[in-house]
């Protein structure tokens, strides 16, 4: 059978609710959607929408680290915006944080994100 196991790093922001970090089971880790947080604070990065995607990758590649994996294992991206405009950022720092083959991904724009962030993605990666 197989068991699931959480995922938990301080350098990635607290879960602060009813969920984990990450939770890994069989070969893939989920990683709970992430936004622009710094750990250390839990305050938003910026206002930024660069710096506030730099800092979620930052965030769930501490996760994936924690797992003993790396982002660029990473099978399936969910990118929420508060403005698809802005998915031109995300490609441009996906091309630079990311090795190919990149990721399937799913881009949505939404009302509103936690703590007024303007991106949120979650993050499937396959562990070896």
């Amino acid at each position: 059978k197989l068991m699931k196991k959480t995922i938990t790093t301080d350098n990635a922001p607290a879960a602060i609710g009813t969920y984990s970090q990450a939770v890994q089971h069989g070969g893939l880790l989920y990683v709970s959607g992430q936004i622009p947080l710094v750990p250390s604070t839990m305050e938003l990065v910026s206002p930024d929408i660069n710096q506030q995607i730099n800092q979620v990758f930052d965030n769930l590649s501490a996760i994936a680290v924690a797992a003993g994996t790396t982002l660029n294992d990473a099978v399936k991206l969910t990118v929420y915006l508060t403005d698809l405009g802005h998915f031109s950022n995300v490609n441009e720092v996906m091309a630079q944080r990311l090795g190919q083959p990149y990721p399937a991904r799913v881009a949505l724009e939404v009302s509103a994100l936690p703590r007024s962030a303007l991106v949120e993605i979650d993050a499937i990666v396959a562990i070896s």
